[in-house]
């Protein structure tokens, strides 16, 4: 079995309730895939035939986690950026024909394999950036077809990068053209055709489902959640970005991995969150590309103690954003989350979103190995700075991923 040690370390841990977890002067041992040691210089002795990483001080991390992302797509909005720039809004544009339609048919209209090529560089700027776990949604297929095709190019990403990939199928995404004024019969597709085909081929880690004014009722949601629920998935729901619908209470209550977006979740509602144990997920670039005004009702959140998540919300509409470091930066200048919570954000928190903190998203004995090393000494520059990629190289699952500026020896 390898061993790598990695010896003169700062270690941003991430294993408690608050704060970095730091420990200055440390070490770390990985066996095979997993942390199987962690504690002071003092402490630390080679195993034979080890190798040994000397990492001069700098900051090591958890594998970074995106645990929002709509990366597979074909096509660009470009012109809708500049529709909303002239004073157009998200829902105008969406009446209008544009918006998440407008994706539907370049996704539609694009074989697999353009699909992966237009996909690729997004999934590269994530993993360059210190990215190790990714959820890819489906989404803008909005028929059998080509809601397994966007699954199974997802799967390919994971496949052929080596990136943990969480497929979501979202298939309630929004309402295809075809079934304009019929959204009723649109769930009935959904729930009896199309969730039932991707989850028998082996395509579904969860379901999602977007909950607002421009998509789906309540009773809509309610509908594809019991039916995810009924076929043993995980389950997640886009909710109050635009409305306060009481989507996040009613997926909170059937016990919702996430709940995402939350501009206009209401304080009363922050409970529900704590019951059901669900993670707050906030998308501070959908927040900026669409200078959005209400902010999440972070003081709530944090006072119910329902653990904060971030993710990029990679989109071509309202967040063409492929930088992890730039969202933590976004959620601490515009949320006014502090670093530490912005680094928890996009570790443990993200992790516990995608269900998966048993064996991810902090360094910790037991858990997988996957390891950032970052050019910094202090973790709050991962926050601070804006447009420098500080990712020197990441270890996934005990085996090294060329980052950013090449691996460290």
């Amino acid at each position: 079995m390898s061993q790598t040690l990695f010896t003169n370390a700062t270690l941003a841990c991430i294993d408690g309730d608050n704060g970095y977890g730091l420990r200055t002067d440390s070490a770390l041992l990985v066996e095979g895939d997993k942390i199987s040691w962690l504690g002071t210089m003092a402490e630390c002795t080679a195993p034979v035939g080890a190798e040994v990483i000397d990492c001069e001080q700098r900051l090591l991390t958890p594998g970074l986690i995106d645990c929002h992302t709509h990366v597979v797509y074909a096509g660009d909005r470009a012109a809708e950026f500049e529709q909303r720039l002239e004073g157009a809004s998200y829902a105008e544009i969406a009446a209008a024909g544009g918006g998440i339609v407008s994706t539907v048919n370049a996704t539609r209209n694009a074989s697999a394999d353009e699909l992966f090529a237009q996909s690729l560089p997004r999934v590269h700027q994530l993993i360059s950036e210190g990215v190790t776990t990714l959820e890819i949604k489906s989404g803008y297929g909005l028929d059998c077809d080509n809601e397994i095709k966007m699954l199974r190019v997802a799967g390919r990403l994971q496949s052929e990068l080596g990136i943990r990939v969480q497929k979501t199928f979202l298939g309630a995404h929004a309402l295809p053209p075809e079934f304009d004024g019929r959204s009723d019969d649109y769930i009935a597709l959904v729930c009896d055709e199309m969730l039932p085909r991707a989850h028998a081929e082996g395509l579904v880690d969860a379901v999602d489902v977007f909950i607002e004014s421009i998509a789906f009722t309540l009773q809509q949601g309610e509908r594809v959640l019991a039916c995810a629920r009924q076929l043993g998935l995980p389950v997640k729901a886009h909710v109050e970005q635009l409305s306060d619908m009481g989507g996040a209470a009613m997926a909170a209550a059937r016990g919702a991995l996430s709940v995402d977006h939350l501009e206009y979740l209401s304080e009363q509602d922050v409970g529900q969150l704590a019951d059901g144990h669900s993670v707050a997920v906030l998308l501070p670039g959908a927040f900026y590309v669409l200078r959005e005004q209400q902010l999440p009702p972070l003081a709530a959140l944090r006072d119910s103690r329902v653990p904060i998540a971030l993710a990029s919300d990679a989109n071509p509409g309202s967040s063409p954003i492929h930088s992890l470091l730039l969202i933590m930066n976004m959620a601490c200048t515009l949320f006014r989350m502090t670093p530490a919570e912005a680094l928890r954000g996009v570790t443990l928190n993200a992790a516990r979103a995608l269900g998966k903190a048993q064996y991810i998203g902090s360094l910790e004995v037991g858990k997988q190995a996957d390891i950032v090393i970052w050019d910094v000494d202090q973790p709050a520059l991962l926050s601070y700075r804006i447009g420098m990629n500080p990712c020197r190289a990441v270890m996934q699952s005990g085996q090294w991923r060329v980052s950013g500026q090449g691996v460290a020896a």
